[in-house]
């Protein structure tokens, strides 16, 4: 059964873009969450910027409240892991880069980014996308079904460039499983450029710029 179309916040910097970032929130945010650093973050390229919304779905550590999630969390450690909510959300991720595709960016024009929950959807589904991305944007987040990585991964993205960020004193997802993701990544050969700042689950400005440098840089 196939995932469900996302909807989308879709911003274009200027007309004909040539690039695409394809940016997903965090459990209980929207699409809108990162829309503002469209107009912050100064690329060489015209980007259209997209940023879709996670389905709704009752969330077990919410007592299971309703509301937008890229998959189930049943404890603050994850240790079990939604594998069927991960993949179903890859399914829809993929959906949306063979639209993009579809609409004259190619694959390695398209950068898959997210936060939190979202970035851990871009590793799981870039990683493993069939056509080398731009760019793998993965924040405040870790790699999720790692067992089953070096199984999945795609020849195709071995050389990605994988942008990682954390917050030293983030007390949702920890800082040490970030870096055992990054670690895990670095021992599969992947290009990781990390980053840790002193913060909790969010973005500071410092990351803005980095994430703007290092954009440039794929996108050049």
């Amino acid at each position: 059964m196939s995932a469900p179309a996302l909807e989308s916040i879709e911003i274009e910097t200027a007309p004909g873009p040539q690039a695409s970032i394809i940016w997903m929130h965090g459990l209980g945010a929207d699409g809108s969450d990162f829309a503002p650093l469209a107009d912050e973050i100064e690329l060489p390229v015209a980007v259209r910027y997209v940023f879709p919304h996670a389905p709704m779905m009752p969330v077990s550590i919410n007592g299971g409240y309703v509301m937008r999630a890229w998959y189930d969390i049943s404890d603050a450690a994850i240790r079990r892991e939604d594998e069927q909510g991960v993949r179903a959300s890859q399914q829809s991720v993929e959906a949306l880069l063979a639209r993009e595709k579809s609409r004259g960016i190619a694959a390695q024009r398209i950068v898959l980014a997210g936060f939190s929950q979202g970035g851990a959807i871009a590793l799981q589904t870039g990683l493993r996308h069939g056509e080398r991305l731009a760019g793998i944007m993965a924040l405040s987040t870790y790699v999720p079904l790692a067992d089953t990585l070096a199984a999945e991964a795609h020849a195709a993205n071995r050389a990605v460039p994988i942008f990682m960020a954390h917050g030293s004193a983030d007390p949702m997802i920890a800082c040490a499983r970030a870096r055992a993701s990054r670690d895990l990544l670095l021992q599969q050969a992947y290009a990781v450029e990390w980053h840790e700042y002193p913060m909790q689950h969010a973005l500071c400005p410092q990351e803005i710029a980095d994430i703007g440098a290092w954009l440039r840089r794929v996108l050049a």
